[in-house]
Order: structure tokens, then sequence, then C-alpha cells
């Protein structure tokens, strides 16, 4: 399927690692002028090498913190009419939310929720302008799937789908569609800091947890950053312009509902 975007822009944050990286691979692949976004330099400096090898067109990257006002802005100095905005960033540990102090909600609530919508802020209104726009967030199951130990997770990824889910309807009119993809269990380094951090917590060791839980899945098996990746190419493509404000799960059918 020709997912006609050649030539467009898109900046991707995150993507120096896991799905974003993924994302940006599929996306260099489609014709699309990437822009990857995280905070470390020299991971960011080897990803866009490996990708533009292998996608056979140049990546630019930029080391940023998008918790900051200053930090967003930079990414549209970089890259000033994007088409397309990938919003992915790291979670916060699993943990007992009776430890939890307010610093810890606040980073939560910055990183995983206020940084995306400054984000989409900055971009939506010249998408609009330009008659088109696809924005998807990267978010979490653990909106439809609450886990206790992540609660944070819980909590701030949830308010940002519920301004997607506002916003997206605004949109569309003007050629610019928002969603959410919903990934699941996915073998990226992500998952692994995400079970380590359950070790002390279960009393089990980091081969139990991570047997466990791929044998809880319907699919027996985790899922690829490459699987997501193609969720997220699909819409962002000219192809999905009737799709806006819906929340994509991708996890091997371990939600249990109908809906």
């Amino acid at each position: 399927m020709d997912l006609g975007l050649a030539g467009r822009r898109a900046i991707v944050c995150g993507g120096s690692r896991g799905m974003g990286r993924a994302t940006a691979l599929m996306l260099a692949k489609e014709g699309v002028d990437v822009l990857i976004v995280a905070r470390n330099p020299a991971t960011l400096a080897e990803a866009a090498d490996a990708i533009g090898a292998e996608a056979g067109r140049p990546v630019a990257w930029l080391s940023t913190d998008l918790t900051s006002e200053a930090g967003r802005a930079k990414v549209f100095e970089a890259c000033a009419e994007p088409d397309i905005l990938i919003n992915n960033g790291d979670g916060m540990p699993p943990g007992d939310f009776r430890e939890w102090t307010d610093a810890d909600w606040h980073r939560a609530i910055d990183m995983m929720m206020l940084a995306p919508i400054g984000m989409i802020r900055l971009c939506v209104d010249g998408m609009m302008a330009r008659g088109f726009g696809r924005i998807v967030n990267i978010v979490s199951r653990s909106v439809k799937i609450p886990q206790l130990e992540m609660g944070m997770s819980n909590g701030a990824r949830s308010g940002l789908v519920g301004f997607v889910a506002g916003l997206a309807r605004q949109t569309v009119a003007k050629g610019v569609t928002v969603n959410n993809v919903l990934p699941g269990i996915i073998d990226t380094d992500a998952q692994r800091h995400h079970i380590l951090g359950m070790l002390e917590m279960t009393g089990k060791s980091f081969e139990q947890l991570w047997a466990e839980r791929e044998a809880a899945n319907p699919a027996k098996r985790y899922g690829r950053a490459e699987e997501v990746a193609a969720a997220i190419a699909y819409f962002c493509s000219v192809n999905a312009g009737f799709v806006t404000g819906q929340n994509l799960l991708v996890d091997g059918g371990q939600y249990p509902g109908t809906y």
C-alpha cells in the first residue's frame, strides 16, 4: 500500500530507541524527511546514522528536553512546518502509590501529558492552515487496562487521551487527524526496565516475570516494535484521513473487552 507520504516532514519524539526508532525508520522508508528527538546525543547520532543507512535517506536529530517550553521550541526551530508529529517518551517506573510524592506526580504529568500537549500546541494550527497533518501519540494499554504499579502512567496518559478526544474532532475538517496507539507488552528496552522495576515488589526473577507476561498474552509472545510502527504509519497515511480521535490497542489481544 502506498501511504502517500513521500516528501512529508515528520518529528518523531523518543526516536532513538524502541518503538520511536522503529517508527522513524518506517516513515523514512516511505520517503518522509524525519527529525528524531530525544535527550541523549550519542544515542540519537547512532540511531540517525543507522536509520538513514537502512532507509537510504538522511535522518536529522536533535537533543532536547521536551518537558520544557524552551526544549520544545528548539524542535520547531529545526523543523518549522512538520506534517507529522509522533509523541512518544519515557514513562515513570513502577512502584507503590503510597511512596509517590507530589514531585513524582508532577514529573509524570509533565512527561506523559503536558509535554505531548505542548508539542501539539506548537504545530496543530500550522497543519490546519496547510490542510494536512497527522498527530499520533504512543501511549500505553494502561489507559484501558490500568495496572496498580503503573498508577502514574494510568493517570497522566489518560489525561492526554482525554484531551485528544476533544481536540481530534475540531481539527479533522482541516485535514488534521489526532490518534493514539496503545502498545501492550512490546520487546523493547522500556519493557525490560519495567520488569526490572518490579523485581523487588514481586520477589521474582527477571526471567520468571518475563516468561509469565509472555505466557499471559493470548499471542503467547511479546510484540515487536515494528508492529507498533506499522500501525502508526497507517495513521499517518493519506488513507487514514477519516480516522481521528481513536485509541488503537497493539497488544496481542490482551485487552479482554469487546469495545
